[in-house]
């Protein structure tokens, strides 16, 4: 409803001649309304997914009004809240406060997917610690990335338990209570055996003649044939590794 008011209603006079409707003045209409558009403004800067531009803002307020004013009004009024306003490259969107930031901070898994490789070495390591960057590659047939023995160590499944006592002194490895935990594991003699395996179809069913899963070694101290790490080692230092991934054969 447009809201008119005349000098003469003012007056108290009659209104009903033409000289009278010629006479009245606005002085208060919808399209002037500042605190309308200021809500217009910031309902669209809510429901917007994403930053929008001063073009889409202007398009949805009456004609005439001003777009930048009102955003700088809203950008002061939300400047000590909770929600900010603030323009990122040429375009306006209700952000946390930087200071409040924290608050809405969520910790996430980083999921990562082990290759071929990464598991048989893991699988390696389990039934067989302590193993050597040697033994795996021999039980594997095949050279070992500098990646994949990095990428266990990171995420906590594999550790370097000691050093073994013979020529160069390589770093030995075996599993963690990380390991066991993920796996639902009470101790590393719970793993598959040979019948569980070709039972779940992980094993091929032609095996050759005298093939055994080796029992898995328990407990942490260290295996005759090992010495303990000497001070801080925390990464093999072995240098004969290739640079490319390694494929199973």
């Amino acid at each position: 409803m447009t809201m008119v008011q005349t000098s003469a209603q003012a007056a108290g006079m009659d209104t009903s001649d033409g000289d009278a409707e010629a006479g009245a003045t606005v002085t208060m209409h919808p399209r002037a309304d500042r605190n309308q558009h200021l809500r217009i403004v910031e309902a669209l800067l809510f429901a917007a997914a994403e930053p929008i531009g001063i073009d889409k803002i202007k398009s949805v307020l009456p004609e005439g009004a001003d777009a930048e004013s009102l955003l700088a009004d809203l950008q002061a009024n939300y400047a000590n809240r909770g929600v900010n306003l603030v323009e990122i490259a040429g375009k306006w969107t209700l952000r946390t406060s930087d200071d409040l930031s924290f608050i809405l901070r969520r910790e996430a898994v980083e999921q990562k997917r082990l290759s071929r490789a990464a598991l048989e070495t893991l699988a390696i390591i389990a039934y067989h610690q302590p193993v050597t960057r040697a033994d795996i590659e021999d039980i594997r047939g095949v050279a070992i990335s500098k990646g994949t023995l990095d990428m266990l160590l990171e995420i906590g499944w594999a550790t370097m338990r000691g050093r073994r006592r013979s020529p160069g002194r390589p770093v030995t490895y075996g599993t963690t209570e990380a390991f066991l935990s993920h796996f639902g594991l009470a101790s590393v003699t719970d793993l598959p055996g040979l019948r569980e395996l070709k039972g779940a179809g992980l094993l091929d069913g032609n095996l050759p003649p005298g093939f055994d899963i080796p029992t898995p070694r328990t407990g942490d101290e260290l295996a005759a044939d090992e010495d303990p790490l000497e001070g801080d080692e925390q990464m093999p230092l072995e240098m004969h590794l290739p640079d490319g991934d390694d494929e199973a054969p």
